[in-house]
C-alpha cells in the first residue's frame, strides 16, 4: 500500500490518504473495529453510489485481499462493498468511471473466481454475489459457476449461485455456455425445492417476463413457506419474509393484484401477515384499480390477534380514505384498541383508528381527537415529516394538526378544546400548527378570536395568532390595531402581520407597501408571492416586475408569479401559457408537488384555460397515483390533484 500515492487520489470526501489506514484497520484483531473501518470505507468509496472514485480502483486489489485472509473479521463486509461498486461500474456513465477501473478489475477478477472455492459458505456466496452484479464477460465467469453449481452442497449458497448465474448469463453471447445455464434454470423451475424454483423465476424473469406470472403458485409457495428464511443466509438478498416478499414482488409490474391477494391470504405466522400487508400498501400506493379487490383483506386483519397487523390494516384504510368510507363502521370497532406497535413512537391501533376515521369524515373521531389536543399521550408524529415516494409504504401516522385539516366540516365541536390548549401550550411549533390548522378552517374558526388576542399581544406568541387570524378573515376585525402596529416589524414577521391586517379589516395600504418593496428588492418568498395575489387589482402597480418573474428558472416563482400577474391585472395571454408549462407532464403520469398550486390557478383563471384543461382531461381516468411522497401524504396528494384537475375541466367548460 506505501508504494500508493494515495494524497493524489480521491474520494467522496476528498483525498484518499486516510484509506490505506482504514485497510489497516480492517485487517486488526479487533472484529468492532475492524466493522467500523468497513464502514467508513463503504461511505468514502461508494456513499450513495453514482460515480467509481479514483481511490476505489486503488483499494480493490487490498480489499480482495482481505476478503481471502480467513483470519480478517470483516471479510464479508469487503466483499459487500466490492459487489456494490462492481455494479455501479457496470451502470455508470464513462465520464463517472475512473480510468483506472478497469484494469483493477481486470487483475482483481481471478482472485474473486477463487474465492468461490473459499471454505466458508458465506465467503463463497459473497463471491458469487459480486459475480452476478459486475459487468465482466458472461463467458469469462459461467465456467466457473457452473463448477461451483456442481459441487456446492451448502443451500443458501446454491441459492446465490443460481441468480449468479441467471445475471452471468446475460451478460455472455449466444452459444453453448449460455444455453447451458438457461437450460439448468428452465429445469429448476421444478425443483422439489420451493426456495430453488423461487430463484429459478428470478433468475429467468429478464428473459421471459410474463414466467413469473404462469409461475405464480410456485413463487406463492415459496414465500410463504417457512424455508423463506434461507434467503436472510444468501449475499445478494440477506432478508427473511418482508423483505423476500418485496423483492419477488418487483417480478410483478402494473396493477394487477394477484400476487399481494396471495401473500394476503390466512397464514399462521405473524410475520407473514405484517409483511403481506406491507406488500399490500406498496401495491395500493401506486395503483388505484388494486383498492377494490384488496379491500375485504384489509378489513379481515382488523381483528388479527397481532397488534401490528391490525394498525397496519387500519392505516392502509385510512390512507384510502373516501375511497373505504363505506366501512367506517368496521373501522370504529377499534377506537379503543390500546395495543402499540413496537416502534419508537408506539403508534396505537385506536389512534391509527382516529386518523381513518377522520379521513372518512366520520365524527365519531372527534372525542378521542379533543383528548390528543388537551394533551394525552399521542403516538400522532410531531413533525410534517415526508417520504420519497418508492415501491415499499412507510405505515404511520400524520402529526395530530395535519389530521385535524382533514375534518373542517367539525370545526365548531373541535374548536373549544383548541382554545383551551393554546392558551396554556408551552410548545412554541404545536402552537404554531394549531393555529395553522385554525387558519385552514378559515371563518368558522372565529370563536378562537378572542383568545388569539390574547397571544398577538405576547412576542413569543403572536406570529402564530396572525396566522390564525388571516385565515380567520373579517371576524378577527378587533385584532385590527394590534396588527397594525405588529406590521412595523423588519422581514417577514412584518409582512405577515401587514397581510393578516388586510385579510381582517380590509385595508390592503400596509401589506401592498411592504409586500411590493421586498419584491422591487427581490427580498421575497413564494409565501409573500401568495398573499400579494391575494390583494388582487392593488397589486397591479408591479405587474412588470411580476410579468418578469413568470420566466424566473424557478418553477415555484413562474406559478406564483403568474397567478399573481392574474390576480392583479386579469392577463391570462401571459400567465396561461406558464402555468400550462409547469402541468405539462403531469398528462404523462409525473407529480410535483409545484403542479398543484399551478392546477388551482388554472382553474380560478376559467375558460381561457381551455387549452391545459384539454391537455389534462385524461388525468382523473389513470390508474398510476399522482405522488411524490410515500406513505399517507402520496395517497392525498393524489386525491387532491385529481380534484384540481376536476375543477379545471368544469370551470374551463363554462
Amino acid at each position: 500500500m506505501d508504494a500508493v500515492d494515495w494524497a493524489g487520489l480521491e474520494h467522496n470526501y476528498g483525498s484518499a490518504e486516510d484509506v490505506p489506514g482504514l485497510l489497516r484497520r480492517c485487517a486488526g484483531p479487533d472484529p468492532g473495529d475492524a466493522g467500523e473501518a468497513a464502514s467508513e470505507l463503504l461511505n468514502l468509496l461508494f456513499h450513495q453510489g453514482g460515480w467509481i472514485c479514483s481511490a476505489a480502483s486503488a483499494a480493490l486489489p487490498f480489499m480482495l485481499r482481505l476478503s481471502a485472509a480467513p483470519r480478517v473479521p470483516c471479510r464479508c463486509a469487503m466483499l459487500e462493498l466490492v459487489a456494490m461498486l462492481a455494479a455501479e461500474a457496470g451502470r455508470v456513465e464513462g465520464r463517472f468511471l475512473d480510468p483506472g477501473w478497469a484494469s483493477a478489475w481486470e487483475r482483481a477478477l481471478p482472485v474473486l473466481l477463487r474465492l468461490l472455492d473459499d471454505p466458508g459458505p458465506e465467503i463463497r456466496r459473497a463471491a458469487a454475489d459480486v459475480l452476478g452484479a459486475c459487468d465482466s464477460a458472461g463467458e469469462l465467469i459461467l465456467p466457473w459457476l457452473i463448477r461451483s453449481w456442481e459441487t456446492e452442497a451448502d443451500p443458501a449458497t446454491r441459492l446465490e449461485l443460481v441468480i449468479a448465474l441467471g445475471h452471468a448469463a446475460l451478460r455472455a453471447p449466444v452459444g453453448a455456455r449460455g444455453a447451458e445455464v438457461f437450460d439448468l434454470l428452465h429445469g429448476l423451475l421444478d425443483a422439489p425445492q420451493p426456495q430453488m424454483r423461487l430463484a429459478a423465476v428470478h433468475a429467468l424473469a429478464p428473459i421471459d417476463p410474463g414466467l413469473p406470472a404462469r409461475r405464480l403458485d410456485d413463487v406463492l409457495e415459496a414465500v410463504r413457506d417457512p424455508s423463506v428464511e434461507l434467503w436472510r443466509h444468501t449475499s445478494s438478498v440477506r432478508t427473511g419474509v418482508p423483505g423476500v416478499h418485496h423483492w419477488t414482488s418487483g417480478l410483478f409490474t402494473g396493477p394487477a393484484p394477484d400476487f399481494t391477494l396471495g401473500v394476503l391470504a390466512d397464514h399462521h405466522d405473524d410475520e407473514q401477515r405484517i409483511a403481506a400487508l406491507a406488500q399490500a400498501g406498496g401495491l395500493l400506493s401506486r395503483w388505484r384499480s388494486p383498492v377494490a379487490p384488496l379491500l375485504p383483506r384489509l378489513l379481515g386483519r382488523l381483528d388479527d390477534p397481532v397488534a401490528e397487523v391490525r394498525f397496519r390494516a387500519v392505516e392502509l384504510l385510512a390512507c384510502l380514505g373516501p375511497a373505504a368510507a363505506a366501512h367506517a363502521d368496521d373501522v370504529a370497532s377499534l377506537l379503543t384498541d390500546g395495543a402499540t406497535r413496537t416502534t419508537r413512537r408506539q403508534e396505537g391501533v385506536g389512534e391509527a383508528t382516529l386518523w381513518a376515521l377522520a379521513r372518512m369524515n366520520d365524527p365519531r373521531c372527534l372525542p378521542g381527537l379533543i383528548e390528543l389536543i388537551a394533551g394525552a399521550r399521542s403516538g400522532f408524529a410531531t413533525s410534517f415529516a415526508h417520504y420519497p415516494a418508492t415501491d415499499r409504504h412507510h405505515a404511520g401516522l400524520p402529526s395530530l394538526t395535519e389530521t385535524l385539516s382533514h375534518l373542517p366540516d367539525y370545526a365548531e365541536l373541535l374548536l373549544p378544546a383548541i382554545c383551551d390548549r393554546i392558551g396554556t401550550v408551552t410548545d412554541d411549533r404545536l402552537l404554531h400548527r394549531l393555529c395553522e390548522s385554525l387558519a385552514e378552517w378559515g371563518p368558522v374558526a372565529e370563536a378562537a378570536v378572542p383568545r388569539l388576542l390574547g397571544l398577538l399581544e405576547d412576542n413569543r406568541t403572536w406570529t402564530a395568532a396572525a396566522t390564525a387570524l388571516a385565515g380567520i378573515g373579517k371576524g378577527g376585525a378587533p385584532a385590527g390595531s394590534l396588527l397594525l402596529s405588529r406590521a412595523q416589524a423588519d422581514g417577514p414577521h412584518g409582512k405577515l402581520a401587514a397581510w393578516a391586517y388586510w385579510k381582517v379589516c380590509g385595508e390592503p395600504e400596509p401589506a401592498l407597501d411592504l409586500l411590493g418593496n421586498g419584491l422591487a428588492e427581490q427580498r421575497f418568498r413564494h409565501p409573500d408571492l401568495r398573499r400579494l395575489a391575494a390583494l388582487g387589482v392593488h397589486a397591479a402597480p408591479h405587474a412588470d416586475r411580476l410579468r418578469t418573474m413568470t420566466a424566473h428558472t424557478d418553477p415555484w416563482t413562474r406559478v406564483e408569479a403568474a397567478h399573481t400577474l392574474w390576480a392583479a391585472t386579469g392577463d391570462t395571454e401571459t400567465t396561461v401559457p406558464v402555468l400550462t408549462a409547469v402541468v405539462r407532464d403531469l398528462a404523462e403520469g409525473t407529480y410535483l408537488p409545484v403542479m398543484l398550486p399551478a392546477v388551482r390557478h388554472l382553474a380560478r383563471i376559467g375558460p381561457a384555460a381551455r387549452h391545459a384543461a384539454d391537455l389534462l382531461r385524461d388525468v382523473p381516468a389513470r390508474d398510476q397515483r399522482l405522488r411524490s411522497s410515500g406513505g399517507w401524504r402520496g395517497f392525498t396528494q393524489d386525491e387532491d390533484i385529481r380534484s384540481a384537475v376536476e375543477e379545471l375541466l368544469n370551470a374551463s367548460s363554462l
